[in-house]
């Protein structure tokens, strides 16, 4: 059997955080009976800077059932360097990783198929959504319009996938060879190759506590995903600079043909618009490459991603 982590960041949860434990503390003991996990495996809980009573609870947990470890940042890194720390540290113990949300949305029961996946050879599994039913008519056009957007892009993502999947060890070491500090994981992990496959299930409702994706950090994060995983825009740019170019050249030989035939060029209101249109697409493009410039300027920095303060294992782990 296979030692499995279950890998769950955790930001601001402790209203939901309680039943979260108890939905796994089952579904641990499901997995089991029936074969698909070792008894050395554990749930790893990964504190993301909270500001409430998760790390607190998530004590509680360990010292209640060592099944459970936690893992506590310095300081909230977000979402995705919370989740990163958790893989990169179960990486050391676990012959497979799955990553989850607190929340448990993400239907805990396709875990069994993911572990038979798993056995059968396939180093990295998928959870992907079958339906968007439980989304708002707005997130649902939004995300689907995104997942095609970043596709023609030239991002490598798994139409309707979160963060919810399983990483064998050897995928996890190849995740850690990526060392960009701008992440994006659901961009970063089809890079990294191997065989992978697909378990889908329905998402359900939030049972407790408040969404931590908002629109305004669910934009951000799309915005991050864009820059970080392809250059088209910046290409765009180039084009569109060509464009207006023959364009303006256009305008000029028109502008000598009828200054030829003596006819009166009409002046200040399509020069007003030509200034302020081409202004604000100048401004548009400077930044956006700014954009590219600081996330270069923050790779060469090579800071941490995360710092973590407080590591909660026991002694089969360490």
């Amino acid at each position: 059997m296979n030692c499995i982590y279950f890998v769950i960041p955790c930001y601001n949860e402790q209203e939901v955080l309680p039943i979260t434990a108890e939905q796994l503390r089952i579904k641990y003991d499901q997995l089991l009976q029936s074969g698909l996990i070792a008894e050395n495996s554990r749930i790893l809980l990964v504190d993301d800077g909270s500001k409430d009573c998760t790390w607190q609870i998530i004590s509680q947990l360990h010292q209640a059932d060592r099944r459970f470890q936690g893992v506590k940042l310095s300081r909230n890194r977000g979402h995705q360097n919370a989740l990163l720390a958790g893989l990169m540290t179960a990486r050391s113990f676990c012959d497979a990783a799955i990553s989850l949300d607190a929340d448990l949305q993400d239907d805990i029961n396709a875990m069994d198929a993911m572990l038979q996946k798993f056995q059968n050879g396939c180093d990295i599994v998928y959870g992907v959504r079958s339906d968007r039913e439980t989304d708002t008519v707005f997130k649902r056009c939004t995300a689907q319009g995104y997942y095609k957007f970043m596709s023609g892009m030239g991002g490598e993502l798994v139409y309707n996938h979160a963060d919810y999947r399983l990483m064998s060890r050897r995928a996890l070491d190849g995740l850690a060879e990526f060392g960009e500090v701008n992440l994006f994981l659901r961009g970063i992990v089809p890079m990294i190759g191997y065989r992978s496959d697909i378990v889908t299930y329905a998402r359900k409702e939030r049972p407790a506590g408040k969404s931590k994706y908002p629109l305004k950090k669910m934009l951000a994060f799309a915005w991050e995903g864009l820059t970080s995983l392809s250059i088209r825009p910046i290409r765009m740019i180039t084009i569109l600079g060509t464009l207006i170019f023959l364009v303006s050249i256009g305008m000029l030989i028109y502008s000598v043909i009828r200054h030829a035939m003596g006819a009166t060029i009409t002046g200040w209101t399509s020069l007003a618009v030509s200034i302020w249109a081409i202004g604000g697409l100048q401004l548009l493009a400077i930044g956006i490459i700014g954009e590219y410039i600081g996330k270069v300027y923050l790779e060469t920095k090579s800071r941490p991603k995360y710092i973590i303060e407080t590591y909660l294992g026991d002694s089969e782990s360490k």
